[in-house]
């Protein structure tokens, strides 16, 4: 199953966006990993938002298959830094395969998964119910204990978009409390507010750092359209130390040719590129778009081991020769 999705809000300052009333109710935007979780006779099942099962790297969440119900969650797993969300801690959690080395990663770096919906109980399928009962479920049924807890929601929107931008959180979701969950779907009934405008794309190609040939200095990434990617820029900030180490590790691992960019890929910021297949997802934080499409001040956030590109709502990108033409234009110029 496919977790229902939330639609980007109205921006607005300090918040004002964030809908008031008795119909909506609010909670914490975390940076963590969106995770399904399933409990059918005492054996648990974790699967992200692009359905791949990665129960053997979350071990310490193992005692949700002994609840005494069987549960389909939804919420996400989230590692805490100092009281903060830390996604880059959960990278490399998403694609253990080990259940050694996970269990070394659970005792280093632990994870706490934050429920925030109910979508099944005990072979019944709570989806057609309105949130507001599915909630009430979750809280009878899921008691808090040191890896997993219900995550709070509160009345005033605008008061916790503010409280979490002064605690540096990723900023808040607001649900409509007759909503149905619509697994797969990304609904207007709910909403929701980052700090920090932050979106999903796919790397399409990389270029160097000056003077270091052999370290990676930005990302060219775009978003999945017919026949290949959308340039939206060029990534360069975020990219220092083990971050910046880790995705040119995954990077090396990509087949290189043609540029994937349907359209023209700026002098500025093709040049020295080297293109490689668009199948990397990448999270990057901006502030908001130019009017051509281009983030504006973009900075790399974390590597989405956890989605492919078809995940992203476009469709699926393919090789193409689009965005660079004969000679100097051509890959690796």
């Amino acid at each position: 199953m496919r977790p229902m999705l939330a639609t980007q809000g109205p921006s607005s300052p300090a918040g004002s966006g964030v809908p008031r009333g008795d119909g909506w109710a609010h909670e914490i935007k975390w940076d963590g990993i969106r995770l399904i979780a399933r409990v059918r006779s005492g054996s648990l099942r974790l699967t992200t938002r692009s359905e791949r099962e990665i129960t053997v790297a979350f071990p310490e969440l193992a005692g949700l298959a002994s609840l005494g119900h069987d549960l389909v969650l939804d919420g996400e797993a989230v590692s805490f830094v100092d009281g903060v969300p830390s996604f880059s801690h959960l990278v490399e959690r998403v694609h253990t395969t080990s259940a050694a080395k996970a269990r070394l990663l659970a005792a280093s770096r632990p994870t706490t998964y934050l429920a925030f919906d109910l979508v099944g109980l005990d072979g019944l399928d709570l989806s057609p119910l309105p949130w507001s009962a599915r909630r009430a479920a979750l809280e009878d049924i899921l008691p808090d204990r040191a890896r997993w807890q219900v995550s709070p929601q509160y009345a005033d929107g605008q008061d916790l978009f503010r409280a979490t931008a002064e605690q540096g959180l990723e900023g808040v979701v607001s649900k409509r409390v007759t909503s149905t969950y619509q697994a797969g779907v990304r609904s207007p009934d709910w909403l929701k507010f980052p700090h920090r405008s932050s979106e999903s794309v796919v790397i399409g190609g990389w270029r160097p750092e000056t003077g270091r040939r052999n370290r990676l200095g930005a990302v060219l990434v775009g978003a999945p359209v017919a026949g290949g990617l959308s340039f939206r820029g060029r990534v360069g900030s975020g990219l220092a130390g083990r971050a910046g180490e880790r995705l040119a590790e995954l990077i090396a691992e990509l087949p290189t040719g043609p540029c994937p960019f349907v359209d023209e890929v700026p002098r500025p910021d093709r040049e020295g590129a080297t293109w490689v297949s668009p199948s990397l997802v990448v999270d990057v934080a901006s502030l908001g778009t130019t009017p051509g499409g281009r983030l504006r001040q973009p900075a790399y956030k974390g590597w989405r081991g956890d989605l492919t590109p078809q995940d992203l709502g476009g469709a699926e990108p393919t090789r193409t020769t689009g965005g660079a033409t004969s000679g100097d234009d051509g890959p690796g110029s």
